[in-house]
């Protein structure tokens, strides 16, 4: 009798996890097995235990054909549990996606989805306007960009040291600190960060979502590195750049990292 062909090997992740600000993870699920999704977090958590055990994890179903039933959600919620994450929210999706959410006890979060889905997105009408004013002319590109420019703010200089526990934000701009970031330390940015010291914490560029923010360390040590939700964590970096100058770059929606010469 002949023995039927092996199956094919599926390489690709179950879930796919990315780094939002604060440092919440957002899990998007891409196959919908509870089993497998818990196996990939306990491995992350493994991995590197001081970022992913006990961390806030949002649930996103939005990669899925179809929304998972009361039981199945909560199932896949008690198995990330005993893995070591905690879901405590789902991302923004349909009005059945917000009546899982209520069914399960949890909130719904709208700002996770955008870095996964900027291009898809659907603006919502604007209300009736009360005055019947002719609406003004849309402005060009150029005129666009010159005010959306006009509106950035200068970047953030820290001079001092971030120590383990504190966080930094640059928000609509670029961050640079001229001293070290200390392990449990977390310096975030909208656009990139500049590390004249040491970088032993968490370094997350392009917080809402900017494919083109890079990050820049003097002495590599971090414990996460992150570009648009895109991150790796020590342990997935090459030995030989510890200690080293890098830079951190999103190339066709993978992470980079590199020694500066």
């Amino acid at each position: 009798m002949a023995s039927r062909p092996a199956p094919a090997t599926d390489f690709e992740p179950a879930g796919e996890l990315k780094i939002g600000q604060v440092g919440i993870a957002n899990l998007r699920v891409r196959t919908l097995d509870v089993a497998r999704l818990a196996d990939e977090m306990r491995s992350r958590v493994t991995r590197a235990p001081k970022l992913f055990d006990r961390a806030a994890v949002i649930l996103d179903f939005g990669g899925l054909a179809e929304l998972p039933d009361k039981t199945t959600a909560q199932a896949l919620i008690d198995a990330l549990r005993d893995a070591g994450a905690l879901p405590v929210a789902l991302a923004w999706g349909s009005p059945a996606n917000a009546a899982l959410a209520e069914a399960l006890d949890l909130p719904v979060l709208s700002k996770f989805r955008a870095q996964y889905e900027n291009a898809d997105a659907v603006t919502a009408p604007a209300p009736p306007r009360a005055s019947t004013a002719p609406e003004p002319a849309a402005a060009p590109p150029a005129t666009k960009a010159a005010a959306a420019a006009a509106a950035a703010e200068p970047g953030l200089v820290q001079a001092s040291a971030v120590r383990s526990g504190q966080q930094l934000y640059a928000q609509n701009r670029d961050l640079t600190v001229l001293s070290s970031v200390g392990a449990g330390a977390e310096v975030i940015a909208d656009g990139s960060i500049h590390i004249y010291g040491p970088l032993r914490g968490r370094a997350l560029a392009g917080a809402q979502g900017s494919p083109t923010a890079r990050i820049f360390c003097r002495s590599f040590h971090a414990e996460l590195v992150a570009v648009a939700g895109h991150y790796k964590v020590l342990d997935d970096i090459p030995r030989e750049l510890h200690g080293k100058a890098v830079q951190v770059w999103l190339e066709h929606d993978e992470l980079k990292i590199a020694a500066l010469e």
